[in-house]
């Protein structure tokens, strides 16, 4: 029996929905009004509905949906492109994009996640402004370098030290969020014992990685994107690689890699293995950030603390 599933693109104004096998198409408006009557249209029999994130112009749209029971599946716009070229469609409008959507999810087995809460999406929206204020501190930081005129100097200070107090008092909503859900509390918690784990690092891996402590070890490698990509073809043997992932969290794990190299005695040594076996020092920072993520996913899961392990 073929599954009824629904397409849909998102957009600030507006959701371009496709139902297969149907073949039917409508447009709402991307209002509270506008989603009632996509539940509406949608009916009890969809066995899910497929859409891209978009930012804040998904979430209503989400969270509502959610709350009717529909099964969600929010898949990566690089990958429903690629699928899109795959099956031949070369165009690219809303009901294109929407109708796309619609048989990647009729065709593709993936798997529908849990929607995020909304303390986490709060969590997102105060990191993602830090990370906003980080960029433009360093903008203002290398145009300060060639400035002669004292009063536009001034300004740049007076910018760099707003800029200051802005990330100080995100850091505290943070630390009040995770502090306030016993949950994220205790997460927070066994992430900052790990050596070279910051609160910062702490706050990504709850954001960008909330299903830690879910996974297999491999599964939170290749969700970090951190996991080798073998690349082979006949008697052709290419380098392995990493890619896709979550690249929020890679950026993030990079400096705490290299801290580790030095402070986490299990890591150093593991480092220093790979180096003396003459590895590249990216591939070894590599594989450090690889094993934090393990580690990080392991001890969340058996709800411990870390601890130096015996030479």
């Amino acid at each position: 029996m073929t599954k009824t599933t629904i397409g849909v693109d998102i957009s600030k104004d507006c959701l371009d929905a496709y139902r297969l096998p149907h073949q039917s198409a409508k447009q709402f408006d991307n209002t509270k009004t506008g989603i009632r009557a996509f539940r509406k249209w949608a009916g009890e029999d969809v066995d899910r509905i497929v859409f891209e994130p978009t930012g804040p112009y998904h979430r209503t749209f989400e969270g509502a949906c959610a709350k009717a029971g529909f099964a969600l599946l929010k898949v990566n716009p690089k990958n429903a492109r690629r699928f899109a070229e795959g099956i031949g469609v070369l165009a690219k409008t809303d009901r294109v994009d929407a109708a796309v959507l619609a048989r990647m999810g009729q065709i593709e087995e993936l798997p529908s996640r849990p929607v995020a809460d909304e303390k986490l999406n709060q969590f997102k929206e105060l990191i993602g402004a830090r990370r906003a204020l980080v960029k433009e501190r360093t903008r203002i930081k290398n145009r300060s370098k060639n400035l002669t005129v004292r009063l536009v100097k001034n300004q740049h200070q007076r910018r760099l030290d707003q800029i200051k107090r802005d990330m100080a008092a995100i850091d505290e909503a943070m630390r009040a969020m995770a502090k306030d859900d016993p949950a994220s509390s205790r997460k927070f918690e066994i992430l900052v014992s790990i050596p070279g784990l910051g609160e910062q690092t702490a706050f990504a891996f709850l954001i960008d990685m909330p299903e830690l402590g879910t996974m297999s070890a491999k599964q939170a490698a290749a969700l970090a994107g951190l996991a080798p990509i073998t690349r082979q073809s006949g008697q052709w043997r290419g380098r392995a690689m990493i890619a896709g992932g979550r690249k929020m969290l890679r950026d993030a794990l990079y400096m705490p890699a290299l801290v580790a190299t030095r402070f986490n005695e299990d890591l150093k040594r593991k480092y220093d293995d790979l180096i003396d076996r003459g590895k590249p020092a990216k591939l070894a920072i590599t594989a450090i950030m690889r094993k934090i993520v393990i580690l990080a996913n392991a001890l969340i899961r058996d709800d411990r603390v870390w601890t130096p392990q015996n030479p």
